[in-house]
């Protein structure tokens, strides 16, 4: 049984948050909770960086985003750009719909 997300306050004197698939293997209620806490931990300035197979997730909560093919950066850009861009659609949205 998967563990509710952590409330407790993140060590400020990080520069910066790596957050790596921090959704896998969740329930899918959890998956909504830990989205939140991301989006709220944004809200409140915290630099994170995370890496999550499915992208419209992360491109929802992320400022910026890198697409990668085979380790090597194949898009970036603003987040909001990347999620009309139609070749990131196609290949990560499920054929550009």
């Amino acid at each position: 049984m998967s563990a509710a997300p952590s409330e407790q306050p993140l060590d400020r004197a990080s520069d910066i948050v790596l957050l790596d698939e921090p959704s896998m293997g969740l329930a899918p209620i959890l998956v909504e909770e830990v989205f939140r806490i991301i989006a709220r931990l944004k809200s409140e300035g915290v630099t994170m960086l995370l890496v999550k197979q499915f992208a419209a997730a992360a491109l929802n909560v992320a400022d910026y985003g890198y697409v990668l093919e085979n380790g090597t950066i194949a898009i970036h850009g603003p987040a909001e750009k990347l999620k009309n861009d139609p070749a990131v659609k196609a290949a990560y949205f499920g054929g550009g719909q």
